[in-house]
């Protein structure tokens, strides 16, 4: 792996221009303490469906001149998989953003389409000559459409429809990236094939949600964080992934509405933090953001009064990780934060997700 950036250290003028990013209101003491479940409504309405992600894209397409979308292959029930490049200069350091592995957590994939649009503003002059920025805003469009061959009876989002973690198959696609591509479900064999083999990916952030009960130091997290932890990640990827949280905890943890812990994960080389680090030399990040929208488990779905605080959570967190590879300041950040980060726990009723 050529490590052409390393990671951050955010800078005053950063968080400045990260404030105008979106104009997602945020209610007072948001940190980590939205409604679950049993205090605001868990509804699908609001969320983009496939098809308005689709044309959200091709709408940003046709505005922007350095968008370009590309198609890396179809799901189970045959519905395309859309990514959204930006490259300017093979020689750039390349981050991929990816999204909605699991079709339930799709808040993040709200606060990447803020992103793109926000990529085609002023506020990002000159960002992107500087690096190349891949995105795929909805991997599991299937499991994000609830159109499964299993029942989703028992789950408990109002609205038109139901959203799952697995895909059409019933199989979850983060424990897929150890396996041959030919054995892979298809959208993790598209993933593979089109764009981690095929581009020259130095990062790459992989962006889910978890349950609505995580705490660190007795207060509930807004997000949680992990670098690979298998054996077989070199050393300079490890590294490099450390930092990369360095970088987005640095952004997020001043706030005043988020709150980060250290996620508590696994070290298999199935699941996507792990896999792309082994086998691709991708430095890589999970985040885990607070709460899913949709589960058969209420203390897991998140009511709506949180979307607008984890929507600019992801937005800020894609902003600050593509600002510390344009300007180089990723090289300069300090990841000894980890040594002291808490390593979240959860309450009683809550499950673990990754």
């Amino acid at each position: 792996m050529n490590l052409k950036k390393k990671v951050l250290s955010v800078s005053l003028s950063s968080l400045l221009t990260l404030s105008a990013v979106t104009a997602v209101a945020l209610p007072v003491g948001a940190v980590g303490n939205g409604p679950s479940a049993g205090n605001g409504q868990v509804t699908t309405s609001i969320l983009h469906t496939y098809d308005s992600l689709v044309n959200y894209l091709k709408t940003q397409d046709a505005k922007q001149e350095a968008l370009k979308l590309e198609v890396i292959g179809e799901t189970v029930k045959g519905r395309d998989i859309y990514l959204a490049k930006y490259i300017s200069n093979p020689k750039n350091p390349t981050i991929l953003f990816l999204t909605q592995q699991h079709g339930n957590e799709q808040l993040t994939t709200e606060g990447t389409l803020e992103f793109i649009k926000h990529l085609g503003t002023n506020k990002t002059k000159g960002l992107l000559e500087n690096v190349n920025i891949l995105i795929i805003p909805m991997l599991n469009a299937d499991g994000a459409m609830g159109d499964v061959n299993f029942s989703l009876d028992d789950y408990l989002a109002k609205g038109d429809r139901h959203l799952t973690r697995a895909n059409a198959n019933g199989v979850d696609l983060n424990r897929e990236h150890d396996k041959k591509t030919s054995e892979m479900q298809v959208e993790v064999k598209a993933l593979h094939e089109n764009v981690f083999a095929k581009y020259d990916i130095d990062y790459m952030i992989d962006l889910h949600h978890q349950g609505t009960l995580s705490e660190t130091e007795g207060e509930l997290v807004s997000g949680s964080m992990l670098y690979p932890t298998n054996a077989n990640v070199k050393p300079e990827v490890l590294e490099a992934s450390k930092k990369l949280g360095a970088v987005v905890y640095n952004a997020i943890e001043p706030t005043g509405w988020g709150h980060i812990g250290k996620y508590n994960g696994g070290s298999g080389e199935n699941i996507g933090r792990n896999g792309a680090a082994v086998r691709y030399d991708i430095a890589t990040l999970l985040f885990e953001m607070r709460g899913m929208s949709d589960h058969n488990i209420e203390s897991v779905a998140l009511g709506q009064k949180s979307n607008g605080y984890l929507i600019k959570q992801t937005v800020t967190t894609l902003d600050a990780a593509v600002r510390a590879l344009a300007d180089n300041s990723i090289e300069t950040v300090d990841e000894s934060f980890w040594d002291t980060l808490p390593t979240q726990t959860n309450r009683s009723g809550e499950e673990a997700d990754e």
